[in-house]
């Protein structure tokens, strides 16, 4: 069999800087390389894949909750399966949902139909530095993440005072017992130095890293018939010991907005519930588009100047949050 594939988990609760750490990434990892990202979103809209920026990048999504729990669990093994048979990249990053609990990736990777075909060499953890304090204890997601991760970047340092940092190294250290930490504002990081396992370690500087992995043969994994797949997912999910069930009660909600004027926009946004936890979208208003960033009731509105988005992404917000926050919103839309 040849080389496995290195892969390497991105986590961080909702609005940590994930999507901009990958957008870092992929800027400087080897042409030469084989290179897939696999994001997984909460909502219905697959909104980061758009904002990852990258020529000709592989990238599949996976949408509609965490890959690691039961609603997309089959989603999730169906994709690794065909990853290990007919993609076979060098390299894998998974960017999961900002409210995944990740603990099950190590032993998903490991499963005897992959046939050694993954290795999983570094798992990191983005931190919102501005919020995290506030947050942590307020979900079950951010201490499964905390305990599933191994360097931990604490972002958005410009936003409070080294104090706070102080206590969250405290905060991470009681999940951990040697984390390796990176403080970064807008997720910028020393590349060179933060990848200690397999083929992205040092310097990330273009180097040959070979074909990839050659096609199954001898000790390789067998390819599984649809029905076998199917029935073996199923053993999975009544596998007692896999945590299969979402670690928080939330919900999203996807809001199409119809192109129309900033200030109705902006009053919209103002009259959402106060403990909101996330929102994000693109919508065009006063003839531009916009990109709406919302954290726990904090956000910003600013120009979009990425790649045109897909129909089905532009002009929608996605929510998430308890789910009486949920209904409110629907409430008052309905009566709007």
């Amino acid at each position: 069999m040849g080389r496995e594939t290195d892969v390497y988990l991105i986590s961080g609760f909702l609005g940590s800087g994930k999507t901009t750490f990958l957008n870092r990434l992929v800027k400087v990892v080897p042409e030469e390389a084989r290179f897939l990202i696999l994001m997984n979103e909460f909502g219905e809209v697959g909104l980061d894949g758009t904002l990852v920026e990258g020529e000709d990048l592989d990238m599949l999504e996976i949408s509609k909750g965490s890959i690691f729990c039961a609603c997309v669990k089959t989603d999730f093994i169906k994709a690794l399966h065909e990853i290990a048979h007919t993609v076979k990249p060098d390299v894998m990053l998974i960017e999961t949902t900002g409210v995944a609990n990740p603990s099950d990736l190590d032993r998903d990777l490991k499963l005897p139909i992959f046939a050694g075909a993954f290795q999983l060499r570094d798992r990191f953890c983005l931190i919102d530095a501005a919020n995290f304090l506030d947050t942590y204890q307020s979900f079950l997601a951010i201490e499964k993440q905390l305990a599933a991760s191994d360097t931990f970047i604490i972002n958005k340092i410009d936003l409070c005072d080294p104090g706070e940092i102080g206590r969250i190294k405290e905060v991470v250290g009681e999940f951990h017992p040697a984390p390796r930490f990176y403080e970064a504002v807008f997720a910028e990081v020393p590349f060179a130095d933060l990848f200690h396992q397999g083929r992205l370690e040092g310097s990330l500087s273009p180097a040959p890293c070979g074909p990839g992995r050659a096609a199954s043969g001898d000790g390789g994994p067998t390819r599984l018939s649809e029905e076998e797949l199917e029935a073996y997912i199923d053993g999975l999910l009544n596998d007692n010991a896999a945590q299969v069930t979402p670690p928080d009660r939330l919900q999203s909600l996807v809001v199409e907005w119809a192109p129309g004027a900033q200030s109705a926009f902006r009053a919209w946004v103002d009259a959402l519930p106060d403990r909101l936890v996330r929102a994000k979208g693109l919508v065009e208003l006063d003839g531009a588009l916009r990109l709406l960033n919302l954290v726990n009731g904090k956000w910003t509105l600013d120009p979009y100047l990425g790649p045109a988005p897909a129909d089905g992404v532009r002009d929608r917000v996605v929510l998430i949050s308890h789910p009486e926050d949920i209904r409110a919103v629907q409430e008052d839309d309905r009566r709007a």
